[in-house]
């Protein structure tokens, strides 16, 4: 038995222990079980995806995504589908350009396709020097109030306002006092360090909202109908693929920007972690982390898997750091965090009571939680400050993740020519700028 967990997940008996391994994956769970509330509750905005198969999808495609890290990348690694890019499927793509779901599935698809060939085949470290820094900064910033805004939107606590576009909703009652609840609960969780704060702040409010009634019906914002029930089925979903538009500037722009999102967010969590977690010996001794091409595999063979099962793009998840926080260090933590996901199919029920509202305070920290980017650029620097703080506002105010990166790709090129910068502007980065020039004009 030993030589088969040694084999199959990269572990050690005399560095690792496995009682160690199991609570630090059970502790990666509970801090991003909070996604199988919350992408239920954003793809409810697509009335006809139905609820209960994307939770079935969610929680597949992090059970299959996880098991591809355990097994082949052999490391802790956690996999989901990926808060900023389900924002970008549903209110961008389907809700913003017009497009039906399964034209979105289709671009996650190609996406991962080309992710994995990317990786597969070393051009992903010539893409990911094409993004500036300082705009790579800007777009994790920029999602992170795009999600938050989310958040307050579906709460209410940010309504329509035919003067000022929107304005602050009534907080005293209904959604929007449960979503405050949430938020204050959810707030003293994290800042108290409570493993899996998030989800038990969710839990909490979910709770709550059996005593708040909504003002519009009437009735108690929670409705419980059940807690355990076998998993919804998958056939409404279900490779369900547009290939009519796949020849098309809209599905090249989509495609562009998922696989941007996608292979920065992984880049990032991953450096993040093995950085923020100071792990010694982690990294090798040229300070490069090891089998981070098997990392990317993995993280492009679940976007893949993620398509085909109906839901969004998955990505490595910044939450595997609580994990390795408690000591996970090898396959066996990622196992035991998947085992955790396919056990939590059979509560779909409980996961499906759980309001917009609930879920609001999940969205608002973890939009905060992307605000350290903010750090990483030259505010003194008025040609990477400009394009920055356009990519970062476009976001949320646009209502578009896409937007604010092609704005912001076009404002770093437009500010270092009037400066005379040209060093500094790639000829990929002019040839991007060129054609999201020409997007504008003639689409």
């Amino acid at each position: 038995m030993k030589q088969v967990i040694e084999k199959l997940f990269g572990f050690d008996f005399q560095k690792h222990s496995v009682r160690t391994e199991i609570y630090a994956g059970i502790t990666t769970f509970l801090t991003m079980a909070y996604i199988l509330a919350v992408n239920p509750s954003i793809f409810s905005a697509l009335p006809e995806m139905p609820g209960g198969s994307v939770f079935t999808a969610t929680a597949l495609a992090a059970v299959v995504g996880t098991l591809v890290m355990a097994f082949y990348a052999k490391k802790p690694f956690a996999i989901a589908p990926g808060m900023g890019m389900n924002a970008f499927f549903v209110f961008t793509v389907c809700l913003a350009m017009g497009y039906h779901w399964k034209f979105a599935l289709t671009a996650v698809l190609i996406e991962g396709i080309i992710f994995f060939v990317l990786t597969v085949t070393k051009v992903r470290s010539l893409l990911l020097s094409v993004i500036p820094h300082t705009l790579k900064k800007a777009i994790g910033a920029g999602i992170g109030l795009f999600i938050a805004f989310i958040g307050m939107q579906n709460a209410g606590i940010i309504i329509t306002n035919d003067t000022t576009l929107v304005s602050l909703g009534n907080v005293t009652s209904g959604t929007a006092l449960l979503a405050m609840i949430g938020l204050f609960i959810t707030a003293a969780l994290v800042m108290a360090k409570v493993r899996g704060g998030i989800l038990w702040g969710i839990l909490i409010a979910t709770l709550i909202g059996m005593f708040i009634k909504d003002p519009a019906t009437g009735q108690a914002i929670t409705q419980l109908d059940g807690v355990v029930s076998a998993p919804q089925s998958l056939t409404p979903i279900f490779c369900q693929f547009q290939w009519s538009q796949v020849i098309s500037w809209d599905m090249l722009v989509v495609v562009f920007t998922l696989l941007f999102l996608d292979i920065f967010n992984t880049m990032g969590t991953i450096i993040g972690v093995y950085q923020g977690t100071g792990m010694g010996g982690y990294s090798d001794k040229n300070n490069k982390i090891p089998d981070l091409d098997k990392m990317f595999v993995a993280d492009s063979l679940a976007t893949i898997a993620s398509a085909c099962l109906g839901t969004s793009t998955n990505t490595t998840y910044v939450e595997s750091a609580a994990g390795i926080g408690e000591g996970g260090r090898t396959g066996l933590t990622a196992f035991t965090t998947a085992i955790c996901f396919a056990l939590a199919l059979f509560f779909c029920p409980l996961f499906l009571a759980i309001p917009g509202a609930a879920t609001a305070p999940a969205l608002i920290i973890v939009g905060m939680m992307m605000m350290p980017s903010l750090d990483g650029i030259d505010w003194d620097d008025y040609c990477k400050a400009i394009p920055a703080f356009l990519t970062i506002l476009l976001m949320p105010v646009a209502y578009s993740i896409c937007d604010g990166i092609l704005i912001g790709v076009i404002a770093y090129v437009g500010c270092h020519a009037v400066a005379g910068r040209f060093k500094e502007i790639s000829i990929t980065l002019w040839v991007l700028a060129a054609l999201f020039i020409c997007k504008y004009i003639f689409i």
